[in-house]
């Protein structure tokens, strides 16, 4: 993966899926944490970020996705475990095969991350507000279904 330390940061490399249909988005977590995120992870050196996307969630709930075009090109900047963090993060608008059991958006789903579990569910995007999803510019982003990329600098 992507990730490294450099002059008192902490570097990353992430790709996410923005999967969005009937007025929803899937987001998820670590079970228990307070923090919501798009699905996805870090980038593998010499992998596509769409290609990431993919075996992230393949990794993390054994579904298949298509992923399509890029959405937002994000610089973040936050603090994590006293850590100052750069991440550079890649949105793809993606979309669930019509037979996954992702696309049940009545209940939480269980996912893996290593040996941490993780939950997804799925959010109206006219709830997003009152989420804490982060980067944080996603709960305004993602409602207003852009149809040109976006660059955007969240934390600084």
């Amino acid at each position: 993966m992507i990730s490294f330390d450099i002059d008192g940061h902490r570097f990353h490399l992430r790709a996410a899926a923005v999967i969005a249909e009937e007025g929803y988005v899937l987001l998820h977590r670590l079970e228990n944490d307070p923090i919501w995120a798009l699905p996805g992870g870090r980038v593998e050196p010499g992998e596509p970020g769409a290609a990431a996307v993919v075996r992230e969630m393949l990794e993390e709930t054994n579904e298949h996705l298509e992923c399509g075009e890029l959405l937002f090109a994000v610089e973040n900047f936050f603090e994590q475990g006293g850590t100052p963090q750069h991440e550079v993060g890649l949105y793809f608008r993606a979309t669930l095969r019509p037979e996954s059991r992702l696309r049940d958006k009545t209940v939480s789903h269980k996912g893996t991350e290593g040996d941490k579990a993780l939950e997804f569910r799925w959010f109206q995007f006219a709830e997003l507000e009152s989420v804490n999803l982060h980067p944080a510019f996603l709960r305004t982003a993602l409602a207003a279904r852009s149809t040109t990329v976006r660059h955007v600098v969240q934390g600084r």
